[in-house]
């Protein structure tokens, strides 16, 4: 019986830790279970135009995000031969959850009393102690870009020199690790 249960809680344990990371620069799997969904994809729209996505999980601030989707289009912009890009337009979205939790030993015999015909938890003036309220937020960018040949113009806010934004951005890039 113990055996059954360190496997049991082995495989929690994996199947949290897979949670438990921001997600990684990697590309998005559109078959895949959606936890693997999570990442950068991109649509070709034209010779030099693109619509891109960066989706972040639970554990991924909204900057990673926003960060990751310009390196893409940075590495767009110059695997097409190109030197800068220009954003035609872009939108970060955000997704709230809420999920409650109860403490399994608030439920136990010695964590509750029974007052005024009814059971109740310890707690003064109805304080339910027993729960936790926790809220989650998964951000997505998305953004359509347009790339150019030459030096960037100055004094355009939404154009972008792409060996800039790989050399200031690539070192905080996070790519998943190896599977061994």
């Amino acid at each position: 019986m113990n055996l059954k249960l360190a496997l049991v809680a082995a495989v929690a344990l994996t199947a949290l830790s897979a949670c438990s990371t921001p997600t990684p620069y990697q590309p998005a799997l559109a078959t895949a279970a959606p936890s693997a969904q999570r990442g950068y994809s991109e649509t070709r729209l034209e010779q030099d135009r693109y619509r891109l996505s960066f989706a972040g999980n639970d554990m991924t601030r909204r900057e990673t995000v926003e960060d990751y989707l310009l390196f893409r289009a940075s590495e767009l912009t110059l695997d097409a031969g190109y030197d800068w890009f220009e954003i035609v337009n872009r939108s970060t979205d955000e997704k709230t959850r809420t999920a409650t939790y109860g403490d399994p030993f608030m439920d136990s015999f010695s964590w509750r009393y029974y007052s005024r015909n009814r059971w109740s938890r310890w707690g003064a003036w109805g304080a339910d102690w027993g729960t936790d309220t926790v809220e989650y937020n998964r951000y997505e960018a998305t953004a359509e870009i347009l790339l150019h040949k030459g030096p960037k113009p100055e004094g355009n806010p939404k154009a972008y020199d792409a060996r800039s934004i790989q050399s200031s951005l690539g070192p905080r890039i996070v790519r998943p690790a190896a599977r061994q």
